[in-house]
């Protein structure tokens, strides 16, 4: 591990709650002041939800690691004003669990604490966690939250797609621009006027830092304070990625039809053959092995143009907000949930229930390196699921090339600049290079006010 995070190091952090793609619990403070003699309190909790065995299990050893006290877990996302006027309030949540890559806005704003006293009093091993997810959340030297999961982007493949046309899975190369479009292309499909298959879909806006960096762009320095959003290299990989848009037909009809798909369903896009291939998150494994094991999907890595392999990797972070009540606890209880035990409780309990569904269990991606190590190493088997065992062996190897976004003071403001800009050019309203010059003033703007 970098020097950057040697001051947090210590030991280990005693405390859990998780799942992707949750929602909150309650806005305020514990019940009462008993927490400050030992007595039994409630932690609120804000953007989480349990809604499955990972999150259940790992809030379940959480909460045991704080007893007599608990979280109290709702449903709701992360709401960025309701956080803010909680705090303003002086009625903040103990816990709150949001991105990672708007992590550093609040901190910048003072609005969540840097956990130096928490990692040293509960002798937190910081070295388990993966160092680009510390990375995000690290701002000024100083770590504000602890790494939940850890979303590797890769490239999915529909095989049925791509045999239907005679192609073979290595047709799908983000580092042959002429080819992917030529790929893309073939594997288009309509009925009539209407689209019956999307050749490639090249996930925009959401997936333009690893488009980016396949250009050789990082669109945020280092130190989290400048914007490099009108880089001509960015321009020219925003114009490539539309253009794979348009030879399918043009972001109406492309969208229209890709908001139907099933996407969390038996039907899904890969299962009724409405998809060749996309840049995706690990995580989509887990759903196509539950809705439809059936199917046939290879791996790959995105690349350049080099053929280097580029992963994107971001996730989800515990943070306690500066207006807790009951720090302490809510130290233990993030500690708890995203420690090396607790990951690897939680993957054998999904083991246990794929199991007794006769589903493949493809594995549970997270920032915590040391649990991966045991899930993948001992848990995750797949000899007798060749498609899903290629698949996760792809991820695995993703994750040797994956890069985060720098923690920022403006993060929020930042994401927001770069992914209006795109649904402005897809929506026809600008020229790629008009929309990331104005997303540049923006983005630069917030920026350098958040640094005054």
């Amino acid at each position: 591990m970098s020097s950057r995070f040697a001051r947090f190091r210590a030991g280990a952090l005693l405390a859990a709650v998780a799942l992707f793609l949750s929602g909150c619990g309650g806005v305020g403070g514990g019940d009462d002041d008993e927490g400050a003699s030992g007595g039994k309190v409630s932690l609120t909790t804000m953007g989480f939800g349990v809604e499955d065995e990972i999150a259940s299990t790992r809030v379940d050893l959480a909460n045991k690691a704080i007893a007599p006290s608990a979280a109290k877990l709702g449903g709701n996302a992360f709401d960025p004003q309701q956080f803010l006027s909680a705090v303003a309030s002086d009625s903040a949540p103990d816990l709150v669990y949001m991105d990672r890559q708007v992590l550093g806005t609040y901190a910048a704003r003072g609005t969540v604490d840097p956990l130096d006293e928490c990692v040293e009093k509960e002798g937190i091993d910081l070295d388990q966690y993966r160092d680009p997810a510390l990375e995000e959340i690290t701002l000024d030297g100083k770590l504000f939250g602890l790494p939940e999961f850890y979303s590797n982007r890769v490239l999915m493949i529909n095989d049925a797609s791509l045999e239907s046309v005679g192609l073979t899975p290595d047709a799908i190369d983000t580092g042959d621009q002429a080819g992917l479009t030529a790929a893309a292309t073939k594997l288009t499909k309509r009925t009539g006027k209407k689209l019956a298959r999307i050749g490639f879909d090249p996930k925009i806006p959401e997936f333009l830092p690893v488009w980016a960096k396949a250009y050789g762009v990082d669109m945020l320095s280092e130190d989290g304070r400048t914007a490099n959003l009108d880089d001509p290299k960015l321009v020219a990989a925003l114009e490539y990625s539309v253009s794979l848009i348009d030879a399918q037909g043009g972001w109406g009809s492309f969208k229209s039809f890709r908001d139907s798909f099933d996407f969390f369903g038996a039907k899904n896009q890969f299962a009724t053959d409405q998809l060749g291939a996309f840049p995706m998150e690990d995580w989509y494994l887990n759903v196509l092995a539950d809705n439809s094991p059936d199917v046939k999907v290879t791996v790959a890595p995105f690349t350049d143009a080099q053929g280097e392999p580029i992963n994107w990797a971001t996730g989800s972070a515990w943070a306690i907000p500066s207006g807790s009540k009951h720090k302490d606890q809510a130290c233990k209880w993030i500690k708890t949930m995203t420690d090396s035990p607790t990951w690897i409780a939680a993957a054998e309990a999904r083991k246990e229930k794929r199991d007794g569904e006769k589903k493949p269990f493809s594995g549970v991606y997270t920032g915590n390196e040391k649990a991966d190590e045991t899930i993948f190493g001992e848990i995750v088997s797949l000899d007798d699921n060749p498609v899903f065992k290629n698949a996760v062996d792809g991820v695995l190897e993703a994750q040797d090339s994956a890069f985060s976004t720098p923690a920022s003071p403006a993060g929020s403001e930042f994401r927001t600049a770069w992914q209006d800009a795109v649904n402005r050019v897809l929506s026809g309203k600008q020229s790629p290079a008009d929309a990331m010059a104005q997303a540049q003033k923006e983005a630069q703007q917030a920026l350098d006010n958040a640094a005054k």
